[in-house]
């Protein structure tokens, strides 16, 4: 494929941000949500006319995404990075190690809230039915929350980089029918070790909760298609 394809939900950049900028997190958008795939071709000309914008912007997106690993050139041309087995346990290993401590930071400043409203989260997450987009897009809400109840600048920054990385992964976990129940009930073990203020709880319970993420994707990998 290449940037001839369409991104759903693409509108025009405000005034006040710079054209390199919108064109970056369009592209990282649309590698997010699967508009564009893993080896999927992107040529500035195309990319340029499917947003309305000249090939300057364009190039500068292209030169950040690959500084971050999402493009990589290839005898083709640039194309979407793909990441191997290998890459996926250690990103996972180190999403474990981030997102416990963004559990256990939450644990102890979360205003009560933050917490209500991470309960919240899960029971739409746990009404959303077999919807896996829909899914994706609540648990990606609910982790975005306890990082911004954990306060720290940092992690924030390490966790975005990963989550660049976690947008390489075709599909999304959730495809499996099995993986929505077990991941409400392991939420729920957050939120709960968060309202008693049980720092070690709440770490240990999002550490075990990305494990699960792991065993679920690896078995998403082995599956036909």
């Amino acid at each position: 494929m290449d940037g001839t394809r369409t991104m759903p939900g693409t509108t025009a950049p405000q005034a006040d941000v710079p054209r390199a900028q919108w064109v970056y997190e369009s592209l990282r958008e649309g590698i997010r949500t699967g508009t564009w795939r893993r080896g999927d071709r992107l040529r500035e000309e195309m990319v340029a006319r499917t947003l309305g914008v000249s090939r300057t912007p364009v190039r500068e997106a292209f030169s950040r995404l690959q500084a971050r690993g999402l493009l990589e050139v290839t005898a083709s041309g640039l194309v979407v990075a793909t990441i191997s087995r290998p890459q996926t346990l250690e990103l996972y290993a180190m999403r474990e190690v981030l997102e416990g401590s963004a559990a256990r930071f939450a644990a102890q400043h979360a205003a009560p809230g933050e917490i209500d409203s991470l309960r919240q989260l899960n029971g739409a997450f746990a009404a959303a039915g077999d919807d896996p987009a829909r899914l994706a897009h609540l648990n990606r809400q609910f982790h975005g929350a306890i990082l911004d109840a954990a306060r720290n600048r940092y992690l924030e920054r390490m966790l975005e980089d990963l989550s660049d990385a976690l947008a390489l992964l075709p599909g999304t976990t959730f495809e499996l029918p099995e993986r929505r129940p077990l991941a409400v009930a392991e939420h729920a073990a957050i939120v709960e070790a968060m309202e008693r203020r049980d720092a070690d709880a709440a770490e240990q319970a999002a550490r075990a909760h990305i494990r699960a993420a792991q065993a679920a994707r690896l078995d998403l990998m082995q599956r036909p298609g």
